[in-house]
């Protein structure tokens, strides 16, 4: 059966750092789309980071370039997301999430629609 977890969310004043975590497992396919997505309370749900786990080639919204690292572990297929500076208005929800689509794959993995979602990890940061 297919797993997705997501965790490491939790409290922090702006301009400090987190890192969430995921782990993915029950997938026949070895290669696909991995990214971290964020929605807040009356906002559209947004791409955060995504990684193509064939070629490790990644895409990092605009909006956290710079502060916010992705990483993953092709031994565990576990997916990290490393974030440094981070700011009250990125107080939200954060999912991780796998698609397996040829489609995705293609486009760079920087949609917003995925096939497997974590449960998400909230991460809320105080001004």
């Amino acid at each position: 059966q297919v797993h997705v977890k997501d965790s490491g969310g939790d409290s922090v004043q702006a301009g400090g750092s987190l890192r969430l975590s995921c782990e993915a497992s029950g997938f026949r396919d070895k290669n696909y789309c991995m990214g971290w997505f964020r929605q807040a309370p009356g906002k559209a749900r947004e791409r955060v980071a995504s990684i193509y786990t064939g070629s490790r080639r990644t895409d990092v919204a605009g909006t956290v370039k710079g502060r916010f690292n992705i990483f993953h572990n092709s031994d565990k297929n576990t997916l990290e997301l490393q974030m440094y500076t981070l700011k009250a208005e990125e107080t939200a929800m954060y999912y991780c999430a796998v698609d397996m689509g040829l489609r995705a794959v293609q486009e760079g993995c920087v949609g917003v629609n995925c096939e497997y979602w974590g449960q998400g990890t909230q991460v809320t940061v105080s001004s």
